[in-house]
């Protein structure tokens, strides 16, 4: 099959696609046909290390698995012997950031991981990028306890993760104040938030409002600059690890004063979390925000879009070589 692969850590010319092995289920494992995949900021961060941590898990020195891509919609074509859940044809998304794998023709998951069915309504195309996005502002989302009432500033709200948030955080019945350029005003508006700040005319961290949580879904922030939104209890919480390494910091020493807060927690994806990301496109609302769409034999292009930090919502990549 081919294959999107990388040997070794940098910019995205280091991928280049190759013929390699497809892989067999085991026993409790499904093989998918990947139709559509995406090329987001994970993938960027694990192909580049430039957070050398992020090498603790995939390897050293040089990647332990040289084929990248965490998000894939596509249709099971074979079942391990021990499946229960789903069979051979069902239509399926979901993600996969522990062994990757979605930049490829074909892929293996476990039954039981994060993957669920495809809503009927839905192409591969669009399908694809549900979960990114989508897994990393619920885990924030449900740190911050954020409940209906409640005053959300989002900064970066036309990110994958931004724009996610914003309809997820409404879904709960909180009121929005989101951050955006100008050319994505209108797009935020029908992405439901209440307010919306175009930050190339006015600097967010000045207005007089307060809120119960800051989502800075982009990073760009930093919790001494946006303490004074916050309301007396209120939580500071960001996607990036912020200047020097601060939030974790923060996010452990913060909490001991009583007051305003860093949160940081560790993302994680379930099988559930993927189902619950389901049922909100089922019911209208959360539709993932795409940019635009590329090939895997254009992957290396798709990479360096993304890292010109211009793209919103998200990229999508058509897996099927039609020329093959």
């Amino acid at each position: 099959m081919k294959a999107a692969v990388y040997t070794k850590y940098g910019p995205p010319e280091v991928v280049s696609l190759a013929e390699v092995e497809k892989p067999t289920p085991k026993a409790n494992e499904v093989l998918i046909k990947v139709h559509a995949t995406t090329v987001n900021r994970t993938d960027c961060g694990f192909r580049s290390a430039v957070y050398f941590i992020s090498r603790f898990f995939s390897g050293l020195f040089k990647p332990k698995y040289k084929i990248l891509g965490n998000e894939f919609a596509g249709e099971i074509v074979s079942i391990g012997q021990s499946v229960k859940m789903f069979r051979t044809g069902d239509k399926v998304f979901g993600y996969n950031d522990t062994r990757f794998g979605a930049h490829a023709e074909f892929m293996i998951m476990p039954e039981t991981g994060p993957i669920a069915t495809i809503p009927e309504s839905l192409s591969f195309s669009e399908a694809a990028p549900i979960t990114e996005g989508g897994h990393y502002a619920l885990c924030d989302i449900r740190a911050a306890k954020i409940k209906s009432g409640q005053d959300i500033l989002i900064n970066g709200a036309t990110g994958a993760i931004g724009s996610a948030a914003v309809q997820i955080v409404k879904s709960l019945g909180a009121r929005v104040t989101a951050v955006c350029s100008t050319g994505n005003v209108e797009l935020v508006k029908a992405l439901g938030a209440d307010t919306v700040i175009d930050f190339t005319k006015e600097d967010f961290t000045r207005i007089d409002e307060k809120f119960d949580v800051v989502f800075d879904a982009v990073g760009k922030s930093s919790f001494a600059k946006c303490k004074p939104l916050l309301k007396k209890k209120g939580i500071y919480i960001s996607t990036e690890l912020g200047y020097l390494s601060q939030n974790p910091f923060l996010a452990l020493i913060t909490p001991l004063t009583g007051g305003k807060r860093v949160l940081f927690p560790i993302p994680t994806i379930n099988q559930a979390d993927v189902l619950y990301l389901k049922e909100l496109v089922e019911s209208g609302k959360y539709k993932p925000v795409i940019d635009r769409y590329y090939t895997l034999i254009q992957i290396v292009e798709a990479y360096q879009y993304v890292e010109t930090g211009q793209k919103t919502g998200n990229v999508v990549v058509n897996v099927p070589i039609k020329d093959r």
